[in-house]
């Protein structure tokens, strides 16, 4: 793994880099610094796996080095002398926080850790991948892996009543009442699903079959789901839907 140690004190820094070649010899230190706007530069040009940093440090602390990253795509293990910090921390997602002087068992511990994180997300990653690409009719899967902010969150596409459209976004609307957005245009979610127990119901709305309540015919007709939302049916749809509805 890529590390980048951010630590305003040099001695602190020559430590962790020395202990780290004893007992984590898997991790490369791609840099070192004790200015952390310099520190925050070279993450954003390098992009670590991983980043160890201490807290307390001036013109800006790790916590504020954090959030002036933005988009966090690394582990981040936070070293500092004080305790204090530790809940904190862990609201950054840090996989560890270690007390200085680092001890050589806890730091092999959280590095083990990163990298058992870095492995999920790039498992994750490659079944996403997998879902976009694939050709249509290989697509053929139970779970949908759906991108959040601190990576992905699988869900079951059981658990999925309906998609909404929201201009280039989409809404997952899911029986537990959960809703997550994504950057992904409604039409990019169906051709994914396509073959599936999913229907373009409306421009829209794309719905799961198998969690329609009610079918209300009229003009176009509408559907309700679980949540008691009804969802209006496009006329140019009603006769593909009559058709998918009786299989159901």
């Amino acid at each position: 793994m890529k590390s980048i140690i951010i630590d305003d004190e040099p001695d602190a820094v020559e430590a962790l880099h020395i202990t780290l070649m004893e007992v984590c010899p898997e991790v490369a230190v791609a840099g070192k610094y004790t200015d952390p706007e310099k520190g925050l530069a070279a993450i954003r040009a390098q992009k670590p796996d991983l980043l160890f940093l201490d807290i307390e440090m001036p013109m800006l602390n790790g916590f504020q080095l954090i959030e002036a990253v933005g988009d966090v795509s690394f582990a981040i293990i936070f070293t500092t002398a004080y305790d204090r910090f530790a809940v904190k921390a862990f609201w950054f997602s840090a996989v560890g926080y270690l007390l200085k002087p680092i001890n050589p068992d806890e730091l092999r511990r959280a590095v083990d850790k990163a990298a058992e994180k870095q492995r999920t997300e790039r498992a994750q990653l490659d079944l996403l991948r997998q879902q976009l690409y694939a050709p249509a009719d290989a697509r053929r899967f139970d779970k949908i892996a759906l991108p959040c902010s601190h990576g992905y969150t699988f869900v079951e596409l059981a658990d999925v009543m309906y998609c909404e459209s929201e201009s280039s976004y989409t809404k997952f609307h899911l029986l537990s009442g959960e809703m997550y957005l994504i950057t992904k245009a409604l039409g990019e979610v169906e051709a994914m699903l396509t073959g599936g127990d999913f229907f373009r119901i409306h421009k829209q709305f794309l719905v799961n079959m198998h969690h329609i309540c009610n079918y209300i015919r009229g003009d176009g007709g509408y559907v309700v789901m679980p949540n008691k939302v009804s969802i209006p049916i496009s006329r140019i749809k009603k006769d593909e839907f009559t058709e998918r509805f009786t299989r159901f």
